[in-house]
């Protein structure tokens, strides 16, 4: 496609805290600018003054400071008004899990203003969460761990009796741990409530090679892509530093099942836990990009800009094939600004 023909686009992005335990935002933003297709602006949506992809250059043109979830879709929505009547949004891409519930409600509204989205259903959003996701596998046939969801802390020796040691004590939203004895357990209970809030789902605990699919649905049960990765560096968070890409049909297919089971409509993620005798056991599906995402764009899928055509109402083919043994390492990098653009974010809301 010559540039006279490129398609000229206004896409607002979260999730900008490429940090040690990074959002997903900064990666989106890199495979959207890689896509060929498009003439694209970027808005950063922040939440913190420091997330770096605020301040690294070539990332986003503009950058808005927006309400935490903890505010309501009314002050979310007011915020995101006054951001389209000065760049005159076409798509919103939200990247956190804690943000999602509020921008599924305001869809609706966002279209009237003329923003697209593509996410999916409060549905299909409820049906893969933590506490319900037990009761989803045993519907559609996954491998899914034992789990309880717990909001008292005396709840916890029974379960930990019930499932043995160790197991896994998980927020509602993100961070996992690993517990040993119950003193561990509830030191992670109380550091989880503390930080995302009750309740606290304690799971399981699953001994395998842990290995992560990255997948967009187009809403309508069809598969646009899936790529499969194996962590290959994990940090003390359970974050990948880096990962390789798979060459293996079985991980695909479970994609394309749980697609076709929910109708998912945007991008999501699946970890898993392979055991040694091969059994595929879903530990979690983020309804998100995760932040690795960049990696299916090396490896030929570019999820992110195909979600952006997908929110544009175009047809996007599935992809067919992928490069296996593509890898991805992350890395730390100084970046060095002014002070004052600091301030402007901080005082302003917007740089």
């Amino acid at each position: 496609m010559t540039n006279s023909a490129k398609r000229k686009i206004t896409v607002a992005v979260t999730g900008l805290n490429a940090v040690d335990s990074p959002g997903p935002g900064v990666a989106v933003i890199r495979g959207i600018r890689d896509c060929e297709d498009f003439d694209v602006r970027i808005i950063g949506l922040s939440y913190e003054s420091l997330e770096p992809g605020i301040y690294m250059e070539g990332i986003a043109d503009k950058v808005y400071q927006i309400p935490y979830p903890a505010a309501g879709t009314e002050t979310l929505l007011s915020r995101i008004e006054y951001i389209h009547a000065i760049e005159k949004i076409d798509v919103i891409i939200p990247n956190f899990d804690a943000e999602l519930h509020n921008f599924i409600k305001i869809s609706p509204l966002l279209k009237e203003f003329g923003i697209a989205t593509f996410l999916p259903t409060n549905e299909q959003f409820e049906s893969r969460d933590k506490v319900n996701l037990f009761k989803f596998g045993e519907k559609h046939g996954f491998l899914i761990p034992k789990d309880k969801t717990i909001y008292d802390l005396s709840e916890l020796p029974a379960v930990a009796k019930d499932f043995g040691y160790p197991l896994v004590v998980k927020g509602k939203y993100y961070e996992a741990t690993v517990a040993y004895t119950l003193e561990q357990a509830q030191k992670a209970f109380h550091k989880l409530n503390a930080k995302w809030g009750l309740p606290i789902i304690v799971q399981e605990f699953i001994s395998g090679t842990e290995v992560n699919i990255a997948a967009l649905g187009d809403g309508e049960g069809n598969t646009i892509s899936a790529i499969p990765m194996r962590k290959l560096f994990i940090t003390d968070k359970g974050k990948a530093w880096a990962g390789i890409t798979l060459e293996e049909q079985s991980l695909i297919d479970l994609a394309e099942k749980f697609i076709s089971a929910t109708k998912w409509k945007g991008g999501f993620e699946i970890e898993i836990m392979r055991t040694q005798d091969g059994k595929p056991y879903i530990m979690e599906v983020n309804p998100r990009f995760p932040a690795w995402i960049y990696l299916t764009v090396g490896a030929g899928q570019n999820q992110p800009a195909s979600l952006v055509k997908l929110a544009l109402g175009e047809k996007v083919e599935p992809y067919t094939s992928y490069a296996v043994g593509k890898l991805f390492i992350r890395y730390a990098w100084d970046l060095i600004t002014d002070v004052s653009e600091f301030q402007k974010i901080s005082a302003f809301g917007e740089l």
